[in-house]
C-alpha cells in the first residue's frame, strides 16, 4: 500500500501582483517569529511601518519577473513537484508553501483525508535557518496538534553538504560555467548575525572571527548558515576545479538596520566591478527554484548596479528548478530522511 507520501514545501509567494495580496504575502512572512524574531509587540509595530510602503514597491518588483503561469516560485516549485511524482514510489506528492497558498495545513489535512499515514515533509532549503527549516517544522507541528492529525511525520535534513546535491549543482551549473567570465560570484540570502549568535551552542564562536566558519566545529555547524553556506560553496568549487581567486561568496536581501552576515552582494558586485572584473556569473545556491531574490534582485537590480559600477556583463545562473539530476538528488535524500520526535 503507498501510505507515505512526500510533502515539498517552498517559502510561497503573493497569489498576484496587486499591491492589496503583496501587502497580505508580506504581513503573513514577516509576522512569523521565526523570520523577525522580536516580542510580538515590537513585530507587530515594525512590520505595520513596513508595511506603509513596502508592498506597492514589492508589487512593482513582482510584476517585473512575474510568469504568464503566475509566481515563478510557485511554477517551478510545481515542475519539480510533478518530476517528483515519477521518482517517489510511496504515495503521493503533493506541494505548499510556507507563506501564501497552498498552504501547509492544507495540504497535511487533504493527505490525512486520503487516508496517508506517513508524510515526508521536505523543506526545500539546502542550509539550516530557523527562519527557513525550523518555521516549516513547527507549523507542521502545529497543524498536527490543533487539526488532531494522526500523521507520522519524517524530515528532510538540511542537504548542504550532501554529494546528491553538490553533484546536481555542479552538473545544472556546468553549461553556464562553459562560456567565457572573470568571475563566478556565489551568492546565498542573508541573516541577520543575531540569528546565528542564538543558535551557537558555544555563545561565543558565530561572528566572533574573520575565519570562524572555517573553524567551526561540528555542534556549530549543525546550526550555523553561514558555515553551511561556505561548506556548500567550497565543495562546489573543489568539485568543479575553480582557482581560488575566480570565486566568491556573499550575502543578499538585506531588511532593516539590523547587522546582517557579509560580505554584502550589492557590495560585492561594486568592488568586482572596480577591480576590473567586465563578465561576472552570479548563482544563487541557497534557493532551489528561481524566485523574486534570484531573478529580479539579482538578474535585474543586481545586473544594473554591477554595470553602473563599471562592469560590463551579469549573468544568473539558473537555479536547479526541475533539473534531472536534481530531482533524482531529491528523491534520494528525501528516502532517508529520519522520522520526527
Amino acid at each position: 500500500m503507498k501510505d507515505q507520501a512526500l510533502l515539498l514545501v517552498n517559502l510561497g509567494s503573493p497569489a498576484s501582483t496587486e499591491v492589496a495580496d503583496v501587502r497580505r504575502y508580506l504581513n503573513q512572512f514577516l509576522m512569523d517569529p521565526y523570520v523577525i524574531d522580536l516580542p510580538w509587540p515590537v513585530r507587530r509595530l515594525l512590520v505595520s511601518l513596513i508595511l506603509i510602503r513596502r508592498p506597492k514597491d514589492s508589487a512593482h518588483a513582482y510584476a517585473s519577473i512575474w510568469w504568464e503561469q503566475g509566481s515563478p516560485l510557485v511554477v517551478l516549485s510545481q515542475r519539480l513537484q510533478r518530476a517528483m511524482e515519477n521518482s517517489w514510489r510511496h504515495g503521493p506528492v503533493e506541494l505548499a508553501m510556507r507563506y501564501g497558498e497552498p498552504s501547509i495545513e492544507t495540504q497535511l489535512c487533504k493527505l490525512a483525508d486520503q487516508g496517508i499515514t506517513r508524510v515526508t515533509l521536505a523543506p526545500l532549503y539546502p542550509q539550516f535557518a530557523d527562519s527557513t527549516v525550523t518555521t516549516v517544522i513547527e507549523e507542521a507541528r502545529r497543524v498536527l496538534r490543533e487539526r488532531k492529525l494522526t500523521l507520522e511525520l519524517s524530515v528532510l535534513q538540511p542537504f548542504y553538504d550532501q554529494p546528491e546535491y553538490l553533484d546536481a549543482l555542479v552538473a545544472s551549473a556546468k553549461p553556464h560555467l562553459a562560456q567565457d567570465y572573470d568571475h563566478l560570484l556565489l551568492s546565498f540570502h542573508g541573516l541577520p548575525e543575531r540569528h546565528l549568535k542564538k543558535l551557537d551552542v558555544t555563545g561565543s564562536h558565530c561572528c566572533g572571527a574573520a575565519d570562524c566558519c572555517a573553524t567551526a566545529p561540528a555542534q556549530v555547524l549543525q546550526h550555523c548558515y553561514r558555515a553551511q553556506c561556505m561548506h556548500s560553496a567550497e565543495a562546489f568549487a573543489a568539485q568543479l576545479g575553480l582557482p581560488a581567486d575566480r570565486w566568491s561568496v556573499s550575502f543578499q536581501s538585506r531588511l532593516g538596520r539590523a547587522k546582517w552576515i557579509e560580505p554584502y552582494t550589492e557590495q560585492r558586485l561594486e568592488e568586482l566591478a572596480r577591480q576590473g572584473v567586465k563578465k561576472v556569473l552570479v548563482m544563487c545556491p541557497a534557493f532551489v527554484a528561481d524566485c523574486i531574490e534570484t531573478l529580479e534582485e539579482i538578474g535585474d537590480r543586481g545586473s544594473e548596479q554591477f554595470r553602473a559600477a563599471g562592469g560590463e556583463k551579469l549573468v544568473l545562473v539558473p537555479c536547479l528548478n526541475d533539473h534531472p539530476d536534481w530531482v533524482a538528488a531529491l528523491n534520494s535524500l528525501c528516502e532517508r530522511a529520519p522520522r520526527l520526535e
